[in-house]
């Protein structure tokens, strides 16, 4: 049996991959500082299993090498990190934090089990370290040019993996993947947001005219794709994860209304509402997934119109997780200056 240490575990891609590698026989350790985006309703279905293991850790802490030596784990995969854009832009200084000197500490822990232990260490980053992307898609060749402060910080977590894979020469892998959506993602983000005001009968808030284009994946198929890379990834390597679809935000809520449709009556103020666009929007993310599909044999399962009914069904059946969350963090706009 396989021993992984998950960090952020209790947040939304972590949750989701934890789900995914306790099917396949994974012993996982869950390592989540607990903000506001960390819940435990995420973890409710498995947190009892005796392949489960949850320890409150920020991933700036030093005695992450502790727990390194103590538990001997075949694998970490860092998902702790601050995501939110908008939030990056009112408070920087979090984002720094966390994803960077967060990611400085993990790496200097890891760096010294490393040399004593065989495993892998799998960084999880964003297709936004690319900046705008206006035509064509963005290889893991392509350069570097994020518009945020969370693009930045991520960005910078991705060179300093590099850069310990070249001087130190850790064993580690970095993903870029596009834009997720599906179960236990906190509605600060737009998918989740816009179910819950449908649910609700608020109104449907969009940046600007609604044009910025998101590649969109499913959370499932990124987690497999995590997945692939663990068991066959080449160490050094950067991977890009995508779906090769893209969708506006118009197109986004229209799919999601759609399908909605047929679940519950809309009510009167159910309806879409522009809003002021964020500070350093970029219009368009794009990624060029061919070296996962060819060097790896990964390729996204679930296409949009599916992904996006298994979501709204999961937040229709689970009201609950709504409830967990404080009204303030669901409907309060962020990131304005």
């Amino acid at each position: 049996m396989k021993k992984v240490i998950i960090t952020g575990g209790l947040g939304f891609i972590g949750s989701n991959l934890i789900e995914l590698l306790l099917k396949n026989n994974f012993y996982i350790i869950n390592l989540d500082k607990i903000t506001y985006s960390s819940n435990f309703y995420n973890v409710k279905d498995f947190k009892k299993s005796k392949k489960y293991k949850f320890i409150k850790c920020d991933i700036g802490d030093k005695k992450i090498k502790k727990l390194l030596f103590k538990y001997k784990p075949d694998g970490i995969f860092n998902l702790a990190a601050e995501t939110h854009v908008d939030r990056s832009i009112d408070k920087p200084e979090t984002f720094i934090k966390s994803n960077v000197l967060g990611v400085f500490n993990l790496l200097e822990c890891f760096k010294e089990y490393s040399k004593k232990n065989k495993s892998k260490f799998i960084h999880i980053s964003t297709d936004e370290v690319y900046g705008d992307i206006l035509n064509g898609r963005s290889s893991e060749n392509y350069p570097y040019q994020p518009s945020s402060p969370y693009a930045a910080s991520k960005a910078a977590s991705d060179h300093l993996v590099s850069s310990y894979i070249k001087t130190y020469k850790i064993p580690a892998m970095v993903t870029n993947c596009s834009n997720n959506y599906g179960p236990r993602q906190h509605p600060e983000k737009l998918i989740p947001k816009l179910i819950y005001n449908i649910i609700n009968n608020r109104p449907l808030p969009i940046y600007g005219k609604g044009k910025n284009s998101r590649e969109w994946i499913y959370v499932q198929d990124h987690c497999e794709a995590l997945l692939k890379i663990f068991i066959k990834g080449k160490l050094g390597e950067f991977y890009n994860i995508g779906s090769n679809k893209n969708l506006n935000n118009l197109q986004v809520v229209e799919k999601i209304l759609n399908i909605s449709k047929n679940k519950i009556k809309l009510g009167k103020k159910t309806k879409i509402s522009f809003i002021k666009d964020r500070p350093g929007h970029d219009l368009r993310y794009a990624l060029n997934s061919n070296k996962i599909k060819n060097k790896l044999g990964w390729y996204p399962r679930t296409n949009f119109r599916q992904g996006i009914k298994l979501t709204f069904d999961w937040y229709f059946d689970n009201k609950k997780y709504f409830k967990s969350l404080p009204k303030k963090d669901i409907l309060k706009r962020l990131g304005k200056i």
